[in-house]
């Protein structure tokens, strides 16, 4: 019985599947998202705008947390950078923080929720 790497098979399988495009994504980032939906038999991309208020980094499970509002309602979604339903992923502008999270965004409103332009 020949003594296989387990944790290197395990990694040579999920860079195959790996994203090379993706953008420097980080937190505060405003990013636009594409997101693959199904209706029917018709697939088409719908696209998600928000501010990055979390990210977990684990290579292939790597996730964002994307926050907007919406009518005065905060709406939150987590997304898989590697999946195949992310069609594209678009930093639109940085922002800049002195913080990991951001989770405090959910307890602001209105004009106190803006984060200040970082430009590079």
């Amino acid at each position: 019985m020949p003594n296989f790497n387990n944790q290197k098979i395990i990694n040579d399988l999920q860079n195959q599947f790996l994203k090379k495009d993706t953008p420097d994504l980080k937190i505060g980032d405003n990013v636009k998202i594409g997101v693959k939906i199904v209706e029917g038999n018709k697939e088409r991309v719908q696209f998600y705008e928000g501010t990055i208020i979390a990210k977990k980094n684990s290579s292939i499970n790597t996730t964002i947390t994307v926050r907007k509002v919406l009518q005065g309602i905060g709406i939150e979604r987590v997304f898989l950078v590697h999946s195949p339903k992310v069609a594209s992923i678009q930093v639109l502008r940085s922002s800049k923080v002195r913080r990991a999270k951001l989770y405090y965004l959910r307890n602001l409103r209105g004009k106190a929720s803006r984060l200040k332009q970082r430009f590079n």
